[in-house]
């Protein structure tokens, strides 16, 4: 995948990084690699190891104080995991004003219970990545809070763009996109191992079973991406009649594979809708 290069408007920006997990760093790569300035990102941590290691692997700024960091910023990415965001909110609440733009990375928690907590008139996006943003292929959905303007959409759309391929969608529908492409990883991680473990059933070492059933995988969505046709279509160029890739999707509709993943989908979906509502009716 072509990474597009950052437009001017987010290449002068301060942006903060309110915790430094695994989707932060891999934003903050991401940006750097983009061209991003050094001095542009700061990060901030619980643990002051974290932060030396930020620190000493990409050259930021960093800190413990997150109040401090949202005050210096123009952009404030909220990085921490859910439970701990209530916390983080309340600490940066005194220091956000209109001017700053607020992007969420926190899984299931709608904008406006961000906007409850930071005060009215918060400019928020709201992101659903997953974790393929660390190496660069993440699939993101944002969604702009209503007193987000198109520039700071245009402004987040570019930020995820640097790790991956981003969609815009209505708010309401981030709970399918959680439960899709945020979930969907793991999926895929499970389909993978399963075909590994078919190809050492039917002879193949693990080391090889497994690297031919990734590349499958990853070769498959990059051709299906680049040529735009229809899985559909692209499934009938690989069946010839009486062969062998016919055969074994006759056992795999069988077995149910295309119901069980759209079951799967919708219950995970469902649960991202739970954990909203719960976020949501805290007080």
């Amino acid at each position: 995948m072509t990474q597009l290069p950052l437009p001017q408007e987010l290449l002068t920006r301060r942006i903060a990084f309110l915790g430094a997990g695994n989707m932060a760093t891999a934003i903050i790569n991401g940006l750097l690699r983009a061209g991003l300035a050094k001095d542009r990102v700061t990060a901030t941590a619980r643990r002051l190891e974290k932060v030396k290691e930020l620190q000493d692997t990409h050259g930021i700024r960093v800190g413990m104080d997150n109040a401090a960091a949202a005050k210096e910023a123009e952009v404030v990415v909220l990085s921490v995991k859910p439970q701990a965001l209530d916390k983080v909110l309340v600490e940066i609440a005194p220091s956000i004003d209109r001017s700053k733009l607020i992007i969420s990375v926190a899984a299931g928690v709608p904008i406006a219970a961000i906007e409850r907590r930071l005060g009215a008139g918060a400019r928020i996006v709201r992101s659903m990545p997953n974790t393929p943003c660390l190496v660069g292929l993440g699939a993101t959905a944002l969604s702009a809070g209503e007193h987000a303007t198109k520039e700071d959409l245009a402004l987040a759309t570019a930020m995820f763009d640097s790790v991956g391929l981003t969609t815009v969608v209505d708010e309401y529908l981030l709970d399918a996109v959680t439960g899709l492409s945020g979930s969907g990883p793991a999926y895929i991680f499970l389909i993978i191992e399963a075909l590994s473990d078919a190809g050492v059933k039917v002879g193949l070492s693990r080391h090889q079973a497994l690297k031919l059933a990734a590349q499958t995988v990853l070769g498959s969505a990059r051709l299906l991406l680049e040529t735009n046709q229809h899985p559909g279509h692209l499934k009938d160029q690989v069946t010839s009649p009486g062969g062998t890739a016919i055969a074994g999707l006759h056992t795999l509709e069988a077995g149910g594979l295309r119901t069980t993943l759209i079951d799967a989908v919708e219950a995970a979906t469902k649960r991202a809708r739970e954990l909203g509502e719960a976020f949501l009716d805290k007080k």
